[in-house]
């Protein structure tokens, strides 16, 4: 869990002297991006918290672990979702946490409840988002039965970059960020993390598809 913090914390630096020397990227400040990188990283944490299974999921096809839950009176995706909790990275959501109180105390934002709302739904979306990708990874694997490295570009990579607020997954960071921090007077973009949601039915249809052709491995 320390680790996890330290890496963490490592990467807002560069964040941090950027900024300190610059001030503001497209009219967003340190504060802002701050916001951005504790929701995205609190995001993937509690992804990788609960989902992580997905991502261990070729060694289960290729150890023979997953026939075993085919046979098993529970649903595949419970029993993938409860193989792996990953509980270190905690640390990383203390770090998100502790980021997130630095950006509320710092910014200038006038909270309301449709601003609270917001913050959550955002911190929601992502959650959905990441474990979407790590089910999309697993669904792959029916076909491989590796694992696709370039998955982590998406996934890893994406909450490197998405630290900042114009880069990928705006549906739950920039859009949203925009109306909490007063760049849009928009309130429908508060909701534009309930979009995440929709990610969920071709994931979990490609999952669907891939168990349907799953053959056993032999092993």
């Amino acid at each position: 869990a320390l680790g996890q913090f330290l890496i963490s914390f490592s990467a807002i630096l560069g964040v941090y002297f950027l900024l300190d020397r610059f001030h503001a990227i497209k009219g967003y400040t340190f504060t802002d991006i701050l916001l951005c990188s504790s929701v995205i990283i609190m995001a993937f944490s509690l992804a990788e918290c609960f989902a992580r299974g997905f991502d261990q999921f070729p060694k289960a096809i290729s150890n023979g672990e997953f026939d075993r839950m085919l046979v098993r009176p529970r649903s595949a995706i419970f029993q993938i979702l409860a193989s792996k909790l990953e509980l270190s990275r905690i640390g990383r959501m203390l770090q998100a946490i502790l980021m997130m109180l630095v950006a509320f105390a710092k910014s200038d934002i006038h909270w309301s409840p449709s601003k609270v709302l917001t913050i959550l739904l955002m911190i929601v979306g992502g959650t959905v988002v990441f474990s979407c990708l790590f089910l999309l990874y697993a669904a792959f694997s029916f076909f491989t039965l590796e694992g696709l490295e370039f998955m982590n570009v998406l996934t890893d990579g994406g909450k490197e970059f998405g630290q900042y607020p114009l880069v990928p997954y705006a549906w739950f960071q920039q859009i949203p960020l925009d109306y909490l921090t007063g760049h849009s007077e928009n309130i429908l973009r508060m909701f534009a993390p309930l979009v995440c949601f929709v990610f969920l039915l071709p994931c979990y249809a490609i999952w669907r598809f891939g168990l349907r052709h799953y053959r056993s491995t032999g092993s």
